[in-house]
């Protein structure tokens, strides 16, 4: 799978670190970046990498930011785009089974990098359970603005 991976300066140090875990899976990584642990907006960053989701060019998507709550909201601006904020591995798993979430976002000043680790493995092999909650999704995508 392609993985679309983006953080700003808050998330660097754990996007790094969540690259190298990601190909060791198999997956090939497209970095959206931030490059550095200097100042940036994590707009600039969360929504091309949203929009290599959306357009299918990557098959999923990972956030960082010092919340996650940043990268979330950009990112569900981008039509098509189901972005979940996650801090457990029961929310991970339910952001595929029940929303088909297909970008997850982290906060690494509110999340442990082992956490995120295994909220990954979930989230890159759960499947959407489709039936009642393909109706709620479908609803989801014909509201207004997304």
């Amino acid at each position: 799978m392609k993985i679309a991976i983006a953080s700003d300066h808050a998330g660097f140090s754990y996007k790094k670190e969540i690259m190298e875990y990601v190909k060791s899976k198999g997956h090939q990584v497209l970095d959206f970046g931030t490059y550095s642990e200097e100042s940036v907006d994590y707009p600039d960053f969360a929504f091309p990498a949203a929009e290599s989701v959306a357009s299918q060019i990557s098959d999923y998507g990972i956030l960082i930011c010092g919340t996650g709550i940043g990268m979330s909201i950009v990112a569900n601006k981008v039509m098509g785009i189901r972005a979940a904020l996650c801090m457990t591995p029961y929310m991970a798993e339910m952001a595929r089974k029940h929303n088909n979430a297909n970008i997850i976002c982290f906060g690494a000043r509110t999340t442990k990098l082992e956490d995120i680790k295994a909220m990954i493995d979930i989230f890159l092999t759960e499947d959407f359970l489709g039936d009642r909650h393909m109706i709620r999704v479908e609803k989801i995508h014909n509201l207004t603005g997304n």
